[in-house]
C-alpha cells in the first residue's frame, strides 16, 4: 500500500474514532491462594484487540471505544482463565473490583509431561522435519492434541515443518539461518522457565514479528515475570531418556528493584526406549532483572544445555524382520559397555540482554542484543581400504544372496538363480553380531607382534583404516533487533520492529578417535593422485586426534529484515495489515583446496544477495460476545535457507543455478465460538509454496553413461531439486465442552491433502567427472514427475477424541484415543526423471520398462492408519501456600507397534536395478522406516514452596 493512502487511512479511521464514546475498566488481580497481586496478567476483550497487563501491584485499567454486551478474559500462565461477561451502557467507568485467579493444577502437571521425542530431535533425518516443540502449552484443544498426542507419529500442523514458524525467545527469532528450524535443543530441559509463552496458530498478528505462514510462538524469560518461590520435580520414563531431575527458584521483585530467576536441569539415559540409544544433557539458566526507573528495565538472560543424544538407525523391512522394530544398527558393546558410533552433540550457550522502555502510556519499545556460539556435531565411522562397519550392509544381509541386485550395471536379462546356502549362513552371521563389532576395528588398526617361534605376542597401533570423527558445525551468531508498540487511536494499534544477524559457522571434519591405531591419510581413497587429496596445499597429510580433515569452510550471513503492522478494532469488525521486507546475504569461504576442485575450492565464493518482501492481512467479524468469524491472507517471498544454496558446500564454491527466493502465499478462515462451557474452533487454511530448492547426498548404481567414470555407471552424488512446488489445504477443528463441572470431553481433527503441484527440475553434481574430464560436473536429468505425489513425514488425517475428570479433591484423570491416516513415504525424485529409464551401457530405453509396470513401481507407499491410546492422570496436595503434585501418563497403551515414515532409497538409479531388484521379493535396497514407540511411560512429581 502506498504510505500516502496509508496515511489518509489511518487519519480517516482517527477521525471516526474520536467521535467514539469510551469505557474505562478498573480492577485488580490476585492469587486465590496467597490472596498476592499477580503482575503480568493479560486482561482482554473477547473478539477484539484490546488487551493490557496488570501492573506490578496487580492492577489494570482497559479503554474499550464501543459499548454493549461483551465478554472480558483474564488469563496468566499457571492459572485457569476467568470469562467475566459485562454490559456497558449507561456508566463510562466500571470498577470490578478484586478479582481472583485459581492455580491451574492440570496445567502445571502438564507442563512436567514434556518429553522430546525423536522426531523432535532427529531433525537430521528427512522425514522427521516436525512443528510440535512440547514446550508449547496452548490452551487449544488442537494445539494440544498435535503437542501431546500426535506428535508420537510426527504429526506436523497443517503439514508444515518448523521453519515456517517463527521462534522467539525475549524477542529474539531463534530460527537458525542455516536451515530455517530452531534447534530445539537449546533450552531443553528449561520447561519451568519457560512457562510465558504467546501462541499464535497461522497468518494471525503476532506484536513481535512479521511472523511466518505457520505461526510464531513468543516465550519471554523476565525475572519480574517469574512467580516468586522454588520449584523441585523429578522423573522418570522410557522413551529418551530414563529420569530428569528439575530445580528452580525465583526471586521475584525486592525493594532495590532486582528480581532474578535461576533454574537447572538433568536428563540421563543408559538406554532409552530403542537399542543402543543413550542420553546425557544439562541444563543451566539465569535471569536478572534491574528496575531502573518506572519506565525502564533492564534484563539479563542465558541460559547453557549442553547434551549428547545417541542416535537410532532407520531399517529396510528386512532388517526389522531378522531383528525388531527397536533395533539400532548404530551401536556395539567395547568392553562391556554401550558405544554408539553416531552421537549428536549439542553445546550452544546462548546469552541475550533486554531494554523494556515504557516510553508512555501508549508507546512501549522493547529492544535485544544476543550471542550465541559453540558447537553442534555428528559422529560417524571412517573407513579407507575396508569393509563397510554398518552390520546391515547389504552384502552382510540375506536379500544380497536372494536377489538379482547388481548382477550386471544394468545389462541382465536372464534367469536368477537365489542362492539359498549363502543366504542362510548370511543371516546367521547377521544374527551372530548384529552390533558393531568394535573389537574387530580395533584389530583392524593393529598389527601382531610374534616371537621367534612365530607366536602371537601382543599387537601394536598400525595404519588405522577405521577412525571416528564428527561432522562438526561451529557458529558465532550476534542478533540485534528492536520493537515498538504505540497505541494511535484507541481503535488503532501499530507495531513495528527491526533486526540484524550476523552469522560465521565454521564447517569441518574432526577426528576424534583412531580407535587404537596410527594416524589416519588425509585422502579420498576413491581416487588417485592429486585428485585424491584434501587439500593440496598440506599433501598426503597424517592426522591425529583432534584434528580437521576431509573438507574444511566458513559460510558467512548477514540478515537485516523490518516489519510494521496495524491494527484497527471496532465494536462489530477488526483488521489489520502487516508488511515486511528483508535483505539477506550468503557467502562460502573454503580453507582447503581440494584435489578435485583445485581452482574453485580454496577462498570465498561469490556473494549471494536476496531481497525480499511480505504482506498479510486479515478481518475478524463479530457476530456476537461469543462467536466471530476470521479470514487472513499472506502472501511473501522467502530466502532459501543456507543449506541449498551451495550443492556442494564440503567442496567448492559452486552455487545452485539460478537459485532465487521461494513464493509462498497462504489463505485461511476461522470459525470461533467461546463460550463458559463450549469452546469451539472450525478452520479451513490453503498454502502455495512456490520455487523452493533441496540439496541432499547418496550413493546411486546405474545412475551415468559409461565412459564418465572410468566406464563405472555407478556414483555418490548431490542432488539439487529445483522449482519445487508444494500445496497443502485442509481443515482443523477443535471442540471441548464442559459436559459438568468435573467432567469434559474434547475432540480434534485435521483433514488434509498435502502434495507436490509440480514436476521440479533435478541436478546431480557427480565429483568423479570433475576429476576425470576437469569438465562441468553438473548433469541436468530434467524435470522428476512428482505432481500429485504426497508430501512425506506426516500424517495428513489425524483425530483425537479424550475424556477428562477433575475431582474437586484435586485429582483427576484422562483418556484418549487417536486415529491418524495418509501417511506415506517420501519418494526418490531421481526414479521419476526420463533418465531412470535409459540403460546407462548403450543409451537406450529398458525394453521391460512398460508404462503399467513403471506405475507399479513408482506407486507411492501408504504406510497402515495408526489407532493409539492414551492415559494421563495427576493428583496435588496443597499445604498452606506449598504444593505437591503427582502426574503419570501411558502413551501407546496397547503397545502397538506402527512406522512414523520412511524414504526410499536411491541407490537402484535406473528401471532395471530397481526392477529386478523388487522382483527378487527381497530387495537389498528397499525403503528405510523409522518405528514409533510402543507402550511408554512418563512419571513426574514435583514440589512448589
Amino acid at each position: 500500500m502506498d504510505k500516502k493512502l496509508l496515511f489518509i487511512f489511518i487519519v480517516l479511521f482517527s477521525l471516526h474514532s474520536s467521535a467514539q464514546e469510551e469505557y474505562r475498566i478498573f480492577g485488580k488481580i490476585i492469587t486465590k491462594t496467597s490472596q498476592k497481586p499477580l503482575s503480568f496478567a493479560v486482561i482482554s476483550i473477547q473478539n477484539s484487540n484490546i488487551t493490557e497487563l496488570s501492573n506490578p501491584e496487580g492492577k489494570f485499567e482497559l479503554k474499550i471505544p464501543f459499548g454493549g454486551k461483551q465478554l472480558l478474559a483474564v488469563r496468566s500462565q499457571g492459572y485457569k482463565e476467568l470469562l467475566l461477561p459485562i454490559t456497558l451502557a449507561n456508566s463510562k467507568t466500571i470498577d470490578l473490583g478484586i478479582l481472583s485467579l485459581e492455580e491451574n493444577v492440570v496445567s502445571e502437571l502438564q507442563n512436567n509431561w514434556i518429553v522430546l521425542d525423536d522426531s523432535d530431535l532427529n531433525e537430521d533425518a528427512s522425514t522427521s522435519e516436525n512443528t510440535s516443540s512440547l514446550l508449547q502449552s496452548s490452551r487449544d484443544v488442537f494445539l494440544q492434541a498435535s503437542a501431546f498426542n500426535w506428535s508420537q507419529a510426527r504429526f506436523r500442523i497443517r503439514g508444515l515443518d518448523s521453519e515456517n514458524a517463527s521462534m522467539l525467545l525475549n524477542g529474539v527469532t531463534m530460527n537458525k539461518i542455516y536451515d530455517g528450524r530452531p534447534q530445539w535443543n537449546n533450552w531443553g530441559g528449561l520447561n519451568d522457565v519457560l512457562r510465558n509463552q504467546e501462541f499464535t496458530l497461522g497468518t494471525t498478528t503476532s506484536p513481535y514479528v512479521f511472523g511466518g505462514v505457520l505461526g510464531t510462538q513468543a516465550i519471554t524469560t523476565r525475572a519480574s515475570m517469574y512467580r516468586k518461590g522454588t520449584r523441585l520435580s523429578f522423573s522418570g520414563g522410557n522413551t529418551n531418556y530414563n529420569w530428569r531431575a528439575m530445580a528452580s527458584y525465583a526471586s521475584g521483585s525486592n525493594k532495590s528493584s532486582w528480581a532474578y530467576a535461576i533454574a537447572a536441569s538433568k536428563r540421563y539415559g543408559n538406554q532409552a526406549y530403542f537399542d543402543g540409544s543413550q542420553y546425557n544433557a544439562e541444563s543451566f539458566f539465569l535471569s536478572i532483572e534491574k528496575k531502573i526507573n518506572r519506565k525502564q528495565f533492564l534484563n539479563f538472560t542465558g541460559f547453557y544445555t549442553p547434551n549428547e543424544r545417541a542416535k537410532n538407525s532407520p531399517n529396510t523391512e528386512e532388517v526389522t524382520q531378522l531383528t525388531n522394530s527397536k533395533y539400532n544398527s548404530y551401536w556395539g558393546e567395547q568392553n562391556g559397555k554401550i558405544r554408539n558410533a553416531r552421537v549428536k552433540t549439542v553445546s550452544e550457550p546462548v546469552i541475550m540482554l533486554n531494554h523494556y522502555f515504557k516510553i508512555n502510556e501508549k508507546t512501549q519499545l522493547n529492544s535485544a542484543v544476543s550471542y550465541q556460539w559453540g558447537r553442534i556435531s555428528n559422529s560417524a565411522i571412517d573407513y579407507q581400504n575396508a569393509n563397510s562397519p554398518d552390520p546391515t550392509y547389504y552384502r552382510n544381509l540375506p536379500s544380497y544372496y536372494l536377489s538379482m541386485y547388481g548382477s550386471d550395471n544394468g545389462e541382465y536379462s536372464g534367469d536368477f538363480l537365489p542362492n539359498y546356502t549363502e543366504a542362510e549362513k548370511s543371516k546367521q552371521a547377521f544374527l551372530t553380531q548384529p552390533q558393531i563389532d568394535w573389537e574387530s576395528l580395533y584389530k583392524a588398526n593393529q598389527e601382531t607382534i610374534t616371537d621367534a617361534d612365530g607366536r602371537i605376542v601382543g599387537y601394536q597401533p598400525s595404519k588405522s583404516h577405521y577412525v571416528l570423527y564428527e561432522d562438526r558445525v561451529e557458529d558465532a551468531l550476534f542478533s540485534a533487533n528492536s520493537a515498538v508498540y504505540t497505541r494511535l487511536t484507541d481503535q488503532i494499534t501499530a507495531n513495528a520492529g527491526i533486526s540484524f544477524k550476523k552469522l560465521k559457522s565454521h564447517n569441518f571434519q574432526y577426528l576424534t578417535d583412531l580407535l587404537g591405531g596410527t594416524p589416519f591419510e588425509d585422502i579420498d581413497a576413491f581416487y588417485t593422485g592429486d585428485q585424491s587429496q584434501s587439500n593440496l596445499q598440506e599433501p598426503n597429510r597424517k592426522v591425529k586426534e583432534n584434528e580437521i580433515y576431509g573438507y574444511n569452510y566458513n559460510l558467512q550471513a548477514l540478515v537485516a529484515d523490518a516489519f510494521t503492522q496495524f491494527s484497527f478494532t471496532y465494536k462489530k469488525i477488526d483488521f489489520y495489515l502487516a508488511q515486511t521486507f528483508s535483505v539477506t546475504h550468503y557467502q562460502r569461504e573454503g580453507l582447503f583446496q581440494n584435489g578435485l576442485y583445485p581452482t574453485t575450492s580454496l577462498g570465498k565464493s561469490a556473494s549471494l544477495h536476496f531481497e525480499n518482501f511480505g504482506f498479510k492481512g486479515g478481518v475478524t467479524f463479530k457476530i456476537s460476545g461469543k462467536q466471530w468469524f476470521l479470514v487472513n491472507g499472506y502472501y511473501a517471498t522467502k530466502a532459501p535457507t543456507l543449506q541449498n544454496v551451495f550443492p556442494n558446500a564440503r567442496l567448492n564454491n559452486a552455487v545452485v543455478e539460478g537459485i532465487d527466493s521461494e513464493t509462498i502465499s497462504s489463505a485461511e478462515c476461522s470459525y470461533v465460538y467461546h463460550a463458559s462451557k463450549l469452546k469451539t474452533r472450525a478452520t479451513a487454511y490453503f498454502s502455495d509454496f512456490k520455487n523452493g530448492t533441496n540439496v541432499s547426498f547418496f550413493y546411486a548404481e546405474g545412475i551415468f553413461e559409461k565412459g564418465f567414470n572410468h566406464n563405472n555407471t555407478d556414483a555418490f552424488v548431490g542432488q539439487t531439486l529445483s522449482n519445487i512446488q508444494k500445496q497443502y489445504c485442509g481443515a482443523e477443528l477443535s471442540f471441548e465442552y464442559q459436559i459438568s463441572p468435573t467432567f469434559k470431553t474434547i475432540l480434534a481433527a485435521n483433514y488434509g491433502q498435502y502434495r507436490f503441484a509440480n514436476n521440479p527440475n533435478v541436478k546431480l553434481v557427480n565429483d568423479a567427472q570433475a576429476s576425470v574430464q576437469n569438465t562441468n560436473p553438473v548433469f541436468d536429468f530434467g524435470s522428476s514427475v512428482l505432481k500429485n505425489y504426497k508430501v512425506a513425514g506426516t500424517p495428513q488425517q489425524a483425530v483425537s477424541l479424550g475424556f477428562e475428570y477433575r475431582d474437586p479433591h484435586y485429582w483427576w484423570i484422562g483418556v484418549n484415543g487417536n486415529y491418524l491416516d495418509e501417511r506415506y513415504v517420501e519418494v526418490a525424485p531421481i526414479s521419476r526423471t526420463k533418465m531412470f529409464f535409459k540403460n546407462p551401457v548403450n543409451g537406450y530405453l529398458f525394453p521391460e520398462a512398460t508404462e503399467e509396470r513403471a506405475s507399479e513401481l513408482l506407486k507411492q507407499e501408504k504406510l497402515p492408519a495408526i489407532s493409539l491410546l492414551n492415559l494421563v492422570a495427576g493428583k496435588s496436595w496443597r499445604f498452606k501456600t506449598n504444593y505437591v503434585g503427582l502426574f503419570g501418563s501411558v502413551n501407546n497403551l496397547l503397545g502397538k507397534v506402527y512406522k512414523t515414515g520412511g524414504f526410499e532409497q536411491s541407490r537402484n538409479a535406473n528401471f532395471r536395478e530397481l526392477n529386478q531388484d523388487v522382483s527378487s521379493e527381497n530387495p537389498s535396497f528397499g525403503p528405510k522406516y523409522y518405528y514409533g514407540y510402543g507402550r511408554t511411560y512418563f512419571v513426574n512429581m514435583s514440589v512448589s514452596f
